[in-house]
């Protein structure tokens, strides 16, 4: 298996990230159909719990895994990657069934309080056997990256997803007949199948791997007793990023809890408030999300990236990388959001069946177009030796949004409109804080000149895309064809727009970033 190249690598996953997006979409159609925004609503809130669960048995181990996999392959030690993929196997199963067995203990206890409708009780705990299956994947894509081959991660997220929204298809329709509870926990069932189709996929491709073929129960013992400097050094690294992944994850699993108790202090029932939920955070935001693949793909490549300049430092490299991150960023993000902004009831009806969503949508889009600079900037604090910065950053960023979600759902006459001001409040809030630390630690200037061009051609993108869908309702065209023509037309002018300003160009020397 040949190594990838850092683009390569980069391509090959934001083409498995664009078409696990396309297919998360798929599913997202699929669920609105079989389980209604009710369904939904429930098993966003199992969702938040679940991740909380995964944060705290990966414990960050992926990067670490990843780095530390990169450094001994670069030294052909094949002994210590397998030192450390034993030890990090058997740390995060032995975290994950203690996790298991603590919580299948206290359920009783424990659920009532965190679930607000009891009918999510059997989605959570169906969702807690995802647990140990993802610990082994993340080993698993740990590795994997640090040896450069990004294509058995690609495909096992493909997988995933097919896997997916076949058995969704069958299974959770089959159970809907017993009631929308039973129906969310067979939808949760189904990921955990797909989730393990594709642990079965990546153990097949690391078994064809000649240098890392080792029997496990002749090293395990010897691995795990020698392996106490290999634990330290993967926590070492880990366990920052731990940190930022439980900040994200605690306001994940408390964002439903504060939302839903709000919505009763506003008058709204429980029925109304879970279906509310459902359509902001399942049919909303997913399509606020949706061009974000790259977005994570570019931080993903801007850590090493950033790290290596840092190490060297070579600040005018830095300077530069910042440049085009910024430039890629308003590139993908701004035609995203002038699509969300006018077209959101096309959208929303065409995916979902659903035009509840389309307000949320023109509410949301215009400030999560600094969503796009959010997660890169994140990158480089991080690509600066600064993970501690980000953590903090999110946690005033956490505790405020909760605060805000909380005052504004509250009110009678926001309701569930005030927990989209606040999601607003957020990414703004978090953005301009990863700014400004970045301005404090390195300081950059942004290329006006090359922003502007790209705002001009969003404008002209924005008008053709008037003229071209008044011209569409004229013609009375179908609604899945004229969003498909919409879209084509609009992303393909702004694609010559950017080519004739000659902004495609990502190798040329970046000036004036001082």
């Amino acid at each position: 298996m040949p190594k990838q190249s850092l683009i390569k690598g980069t391509i090959v996953l934001s083409i498995a990230a664009f078409l696990t997006k396309l297919l998360g979409f798929i599913n997202g159609m699929v669920l609105a159909r079989v389980i209604g925004s009710e369904g939904v609503g429930l098993l966003m809130m199992t969702m938040p719990a679940i991740s909380l669960l995964i944060a705290l048995t990966t414990l960050g181990l992926d990067i670490a895994i990843s780095k530390l996999v990169a450094e001994y392959d670069l030294k052909n030690n094949h002994l210590m990657i397998k030192r450390v993929l034993i030890i990090s196997l058997f740390a995060t199963l032995t975290i994950s069934f203690i996790l298991i067995i603590g919580l299948f203990a206290s359920s009783h206890i424990l659920l009532p309080i965190i679930l607000i409708d009891k009918r999510a009780y059997y989605a959570f705990i169906a969702a807690i056997l995802i647990v140990p299956i993802t610990a082994v994947v993340s080993v698993f894509k740990g590795y994997f990256r640090g040896k450069q081959y990004m294509s058995p991660i690609a495909f096992a997220q493909i997988i995933e997803q097919i896997s997916r929204i076949c058995l969704i298809f069958l299974i959770a329709q089959w159970l809907m007949q017993f009631g929308i509870e039973y129906a969310v926990a067979g939808t949760v069932i189904c990921g955990i199948l797909g989730e393990l189709f594709s642990l079965f996929y990546m153990a097949i491709r690391f078994k064809k791997i000649k240098s890392t073929k080792f029997t496990f129960h002749h090293s395990l013992l010897k691995e795990i007793k020698n392996g106490k400097k290999t634990l330290t050094n993967l926590l070492e690294i880990g366990l920052p990023m731990t940190g930022n992944n439980l900040i994200r994850s605690v306001g994940a699993f408390l964002q439903p809890i504060v939302i839903m108790h709000s919505l009763r202090i506003a008058g709204v029932d429980s029925a109304t408030g879970t279906g509310q939920y459902g359509v902001i955070m399942g049919f909303a935001m997913p399509l606020l999300f949706l061009p974000h693949f790259i977005s994570n793909s570019l931080s993903v490549s801007l850590i090493p990236s950033i790290s290596e300049a840092y190490a060297q430092n070579n600040f005018n490299l830095i300077h530069r990388r910042i440049q085009q991150a910024v430039q890629l960023s308003l590139m993908i993000g701004l035609p995203w959001t002038i699509i969300l902004y006018f077209f959101p009831d096309i959208l929303t009806t065409t995916f979902y069946n659903s035009k509840d969503a389309a307000i949320f949508v023109k509410m949301l889009a215009p400030m999560f177009l600094l969503q796009f600079f959010r997660i890169p900037f994140s990158s480089i604090i991080i690509g600066l030796g600064k993970a501690k910065a980000v953590m903090f950053n999110n946690i005033f960023t956490t505790i405020l949004t909760l605060l805000l979600m909380f005052i504004l759902a509250s009110s009678p006459e926001l309701g569930i409109n005030g927990v989209a001001l606040a999601l607003c409040m957020e990414v703004v809030l978090g953005t301009l804080l990863h700014f400004f630390t970045i301005v404090k630690l390195i300081g950059f200037t942004i290329n006006i000149k090359i922003l502007f061009k790209i705002i001009i051609s969003g404008i002209l993108m924005s008008i053709i895309s008037l003229m071209t869908y008044k011209y569409l309702e004229i013609m009375g065209i179908d609604k899945l064809f004229s969003l498909i023509i919409l879209l084509t037309t609009s992303l393909s002018i702004y694609c010559l727009l950017l080519f004739l300003f000659k902004l495609f160009s990502f190798s040329k020397p970046i000036k004036n970033h001082l």
